[in-house]
């Protein structure tokens, strides 16, 4: 008799809480909504995290992964999708599913698996809430320090037919809580700064098609840049205001959250050739409406819209004086097809993967098509070609996004990006003299950028300046309190290298870093200095993942710091992890 083939995989189990009701209130309904989210949303995600379907039984499903990271990012991806659709429903007919994850090994049978480990996975799912994630023990060792999730502990639980008890962990991401979002919630209120404080809420897409959500999103990113242009203003950066994006939003707990004194919202509706624009400033303590307007124009008006939405919020905050300050450094956009380009472009870049960059890039590039002489398109081609140079440790996208930065910069660039990634080029080859003329440029012209303050803070941190990079998290994480990818990035890589490591693995666990692999093993570096090697040994794995066969001597050899032994740092606590090559 041919034994079993066994494997080792991730098993996740699912169904429908409260499928018998909602199959007895409209049976056919409930079909059709089963059928459209699995071909719209589960089918699509099981593709891009590798899963293998093995098993359907009526509103429940099996899936497995080939790693315990993979089904857990699944889970939590399409719960997210699932319960934003549901925001549309009445009650009594959203569908929402329980998941169980666990990992071990599985007997092979023609198309299903068999064993303990899928026997587990099912008894989890019973576990969790409508809409939650439960994992089991195997799942938590595999993927505690590699996801931006707090894992809960519930203890043990006894299981039917299962040898032993079962501890299980509810999976809590920041956006658990619905409204408002538990990272809204956690986060502290802060005091009001000196100068008058505003932030700019995502617009709310009017428009009959939600892809159209990019061009509402780019008209409240637009008035964040003009605004962020006052010297007398202090303006939230859009990371942390699009926190509160399809939120039910309470402004007052906006202005605490984000420590600001106003608040601007509005909406958009595009269709065909009109535009129609609302605004409103309100003051978040009081709830009371400083100034409301509504523009109802061609397409073509667009631009002539968001001057006067801009000029008319600076007048109300800060004066003449301000308003003049914003219309004299104002870059203005003259092709409507350009512009929309523009704004696919950076919506692109700010979902920062490889993939989504390089789709940056073809935006930009047909931006640039329309209205070649555009500085801000050839200022955001240039971090887009930087950051892709990240991704890919690529000499050529360097080249090109120097060309496309000096080309910026002749063009009069005001945001200050441009010099910014010249003075990350020049770091980059260690002319950090070179770096620091133009990063002082930089910030002089966008001290309140965060793409500026990004760069800037990676050349203070290479080049050992560990006060100022440290100082320039501190200024992102006040002018995005709620953001978490670039300032705790920043800020776990200055604290490691100020010997600082609970707090450099704090902003770690703090930063949602899903695939930039030299993050992961700066994370192995750290929890190698604080003796947790076998933390280490998995984020090291997952930085393998992302770039196999990934050594110290490729990590040495990509490193652009000034002194060596910034360097012999990171490495040391990768060896202290019993990492090696």
């Amino acid at each position: 008799m041919a034994r079993p083939e066994r494997k080792l995989v991730a098993v996740l189990a699912a169904d429908v809480a409260g499928y018998s009701r909602l199959m007895g209130a409209d049976e056919a309904g409930t079909l059709s909504h089963l059928k459209a989210l699995r071909a719209e949303v589960i089918d699509p995600k099981i593709a891009q995290f590798r899963g293998r379907l093995v098993g359907t039984a009526g509103d429940s499903l099996l899936i497995e992964f080939p790693s315990a990271v993979d089904a857990l990012q699944f889970a939590v991806e399409t719960q997210e999708r699932i319960t934003a659709r549901n925001t549309d429903l009445p009650e009594d007919r959203r569908m929402a599913f329980r998941m169980g994850v666990n990992a071990g090994e599985v007997i092979l049978d023609e198309t299903t698996i068999y064993g303990d480990c899928v026997n587990v996975a099912a008894r989890l799912e019973k576990v969790s809430e409508p809409g939650g994630v439960v994992i089991g023990r195997s799942v938590y060792d595999q993927v505690k320090g590699k996801i931006p999730y707090t894992l809960v502990d519930l203890g043990e639980h006894t299981m039917k037919n299962i040898a032993g008890p079962v501890r299980a962990y509810r999976v809590q991401t920041e956006e658990r809580d619905d409204p408002p979002s538990a990272l809204i919630a956690s986060a502290e209120d802060l005091p009001l700064p000196f100068k008058p404080s505003v932030a700019v809420l995502p617009f709310t897409n009017m428009s009959a098609d939600p892809e159209q959500d990019y061009f509402s999103d780019g008209i409240a990113e637009d008035l964040i840049t003009e605004l962020s242009r006052s010297q007398s203003l202090f303006v939230i950066a859009r990371n942390s205001s699009f926190a509160f994006k399809g939120q039910s939003v309470n402004i007052t707990e906006v202005g605490r959250k984000l420590g600001v004194r106003y608040v601007v919202e509005g909406s958009v509706r595009k269709a065909a050739a009109r535009v129609r624009i609302t605004a409103q400033l309100i003051e978040a303590a009081t709830g009371n409406h400083v100034w409301a307007e509504r523009y109802d124009r061609d397409l073509d008006d667009l631009f002539a819209v968001q001057d006067e939405v801009t000029e008319r919020i600076a007048w109300a905050l800060v004066g003449k004086v301000g308003a003049a300050e914003i219309v004299r450094t104002r870059q203005t956009q003259t092709n409507l097809s350009a512009y929309d380009a523009l704004l696919r472009g950076i919506d692109a870049m700010h979902r920062f993967t490889e993939k989504d960059t390089v789709a940056g890039v073809e935006f930009l590039k047909l931006a640039l098509g329309w209205e070649p002489d555009s500085a801000r398109a050839h200022a955001w081609l240039a971090d887009a070609y930087a950051t892709l140079s990240v991704f890919r440790a690529d000499g050529d996208m360097k080249v090109l996004a120097m060309q496309s930065a000096l080309r910026a910069i002749e063009l009069g660039d005001a945001s200050g990006i441009a010099e910014a990634v010249v003075a990350a080029l020049h770091a980059w080859k260690r002319n950090f003299e070179v770096a620091e003329t133009h990063w002082k440029r930089a910030l002089a012209l966008g001290p309140t950028t965060p793409n500026v303050l990004v760069w800037v803070g990676y050349i203070c941190l290479w080049s050992s300046q560990l006060a100022e990079a440290r100082e320039i998290g501190e200024r992102l994480r006040r002018l995005s309190p709620l953001e978490h990818r670039d300032v705790h990035e920043l800020l776990a890589f200055t604290y490691y290298l100020l010997g600082e490591y609970e707090a450099s693995l704090d902003s770690f666990r703090r930063w949602d870093n899903n695939n930039y692999d030299r993050g992961f093993a700066n994370l192995a570096a750290c929890l190698g200095q604080l003796g947790r090697a076998e933390e280490a040994r998995l984020a090291w794995g997952r930085c393998i993942e992302r770039k196999p066969g990934f050594t110290l001597g490729d990590y040495k050899r990509g490193s652009p710091y000034r002194r060596q032994e910034d360097v012999e740092q990171w490495l040391d606590g990768l060896r202290k992890a019993g990492i090696a090559d």
